[in-house]
């Protein structure tokens, strides 16, 4: 008999960006690869901030794994670790599970009435989310 090998890898969750955070993630997900310089002379107006202040927030993203890095020459050069829709759907993944295992029914409730509120068409389309979803399981 051949020995299992399966392995379950535990989904990591995410907490939301600080304003700080999303904007050094917006420079790299769309500049990327990028160092630390480089994210500082891009950041202007409101988000425009000390190059220290904005290498120390990307060291602080690596040690959370949504940035990798790799030496290039005296510098570090990063990439994000994760695309920005994979990121918001992680993000909304956790945010989901832990409303509806604090909340149950009520969240599921909350939860149709904010989509009929949003947008009626958003029904159908968990409906067919739905449907898509109990279709995989079989």
């Amino acid at each position: 008999m051949a020995e299992d090998r399966t392995v379950f890898v535990k989904k990591r969750t995410w907490e939301p960006l600080g304003t700080l955070e999303a904007a050094v993630m917006k420079v790299v997900w769309t500049q990327a690869p990028v160092t630390a310089r480089e994210v500082c002379d891009r950041m202007t107006g409101r988000e425009e901030r000390a190059y220290t202040t904005i290498m120390t927030t990307m060291d602080r993203l690596h040690r959370k794994g949504l940035l990798v890095r790799e030496k290039d020459g005296l510098a570090w050069r990063y990439n994000s670790a994760l695309s920005q829709p994979e990121f918001e759907k992680a993000l909304a993944d956790g945010l989901a599970a832990d409303i509806l295992q604090s909340h149950g029914e009520a969240a599921l409730a909350a939860f149709v009435d904010a989509a009929a509120e949003v947008d009626e068409s958003l029904l159908d389309r968990l409906s067919l989310l739905i449907a898509e979803r109990r279709r995989g399981r079989k």
